[in-house]
């Protein structure tokens, strides 16, 4: 037996209906904007997630270093083990958004251990890709020795996974996909049929059944940035050891759940379409700035890396404009030489954050505050 999808009531249906609006607006701008920046923001978009969601677990590496780990480069400020977890997960992360329009596509308990496979198969030590074969027990976090939650017994694993299967690719197929997609992860963590890995995991799934509803790219949908935001993060285990119980009790309401994703959704789906909004404005006004100071458009690339995440590398602006080392180099120290940019770091960890002339308007727009709404406290 699974945890059941709940009925919503009009506070929740109104939020539902202000997410759709919200992301119906976000493709829309995505789709008008440049193409050069909305692939940038996808990619710092993942990275976000893929940070956010390590940091849950417990490893620790900054977006913009996951951003160049994905990008290929080493010489980044994490521990080779923080390294691996992060290449895993943009494995795992990489493959689930290829699957988002794959016409033949079903679930499978191979699809869910192979994903689990991609996520910790360099453990060499642990066992990937298998249900586990032992009980487990979940600590509360700061606590080892306190039980938060027993998952059901080994034995039983099995027979869930396939009814959990069984649904993903059948059960409650009139529901809202963003429901569907948190009812997944609710499930396959209380499940928790893997030794380790499971939290991870449950987060993925949600992000493949977002991606799989078509509406919006998952990079503008997924909630792990959101859920790795510190108080988010105590909200997220406050919320699942309330709604999941001490033990496996799929009896149980699940309406709290649903509505601590639904403004997840709303809150993320804000934050996305400011960070939209301002990184099209620094856009327009680095254009601006580079018609009347020489600066060519492909540079214009390198100077909204800089605004929109903090700091470019030659080897992703050489890979974001495909063009050669030579080029790529020429370009950075013009820029570095008019005193736009300033080099820090070595050649192989040398990276360009804004120069004493990097224009001030452009930073304060790439900087400008706003405000989020708990879409609860108006519905």
């Amino acid at each position: 037996m699974l945890y059941k999808t709940p009925a919503l009531d009009a506070a929740d249906l109104k939020v539902l209906h202000e997410v759709d609006g919200l992301r119906e607006h976000l493709r829309d701008a995505v789709q008008q904007a440049p193409m050069k920046w909305t692939q940038d923001l996808r990619k710092a978009l993942t990275a976000s997630a893929i940070a956010a969601s390590n940091t849950i677990e417990g490893y620790q590496v900054d977006a913009k270093d996951v951003a160049d780990l994905m990008d290929g480069e080493r010489e980044v400020d994490a521990s080779e083990e923080n390294k691996a977890e992060t290449l895993a997960y943009q494995q795992a992360m990489t493959y689930i958004q290829s699957l988002h329009d794959v016409a033949d596509f079903r679930y499978s308990k191979e699809l869910l251990n192979a994903l689990h496979w991609m996520l910790q198969g360099h453990h060499p030590l642990r066992i990937a890709g298998q249900w586990r074969k032992t009980s487990i027990r979940i600590t509360a976090p700061g606590d080892e020795l306190a039980t938060d939650y027993d998952g059901p017994d080994q034995d039983l694993v099995p027979g869930l996974m396939a009814e959990l299967v069984d649904w993903l690719n059948d059960g409650d197929t009139e529901a809202h996909v963003l429901i569907r997609a948190a009812m997944a992860h609710l499930n396959l963590v209380k499940i928790h049929p893997w030794s380790d890995g499971n939290g991870r995991m449950s987060r993925s799934l949600q992000t493949l059944l977002i991606a799989r509803g078509g509406v919006l790219a998952p990079e503008f949908s997924s909630i792990e940035e959101w859920l790795g935001m510190p108080g988010n993060t105590w909200e997220y285990y406050k919320v699942l050891r309330e709604v999941g119980g001490p033990v496996y009790s799929p009896e149980r309401d699940t309406l709290p759940w649903i509505k601590f994703n639904l403004r997840a959704y709303h809150e993320q789906a804000q934050r996305v379409q400011h960070r939209v909004d301002r990184s099209n404005q620094v856009w327009i006004e680095l254009m601006e700035h580079a018609d009347t100071n020489g600066i060519s458009e492909r540079q214009v690339t390198a100077l909204h890396e800089v605004a929109m995440v903090g700091r470019v590398r030659r080897s992703r602006y050489e890979r974001q404009e495909a063009i050669n080392t030579q080029q790529a180099t020429r370009d950075l120290q013009a820029l570095t030489k008019a005193d736009v940019l300033t080099a820090i770091g070595q050649t192989k960890g040398r990276h360009y954050v804004a120069g004493p002339r990097f224009p001030q308007n452009v930073m304060a727009t790439s900087r400008r505050p706003h405000r989020i709404i708990n879409p609860y406290a108006t519905a």
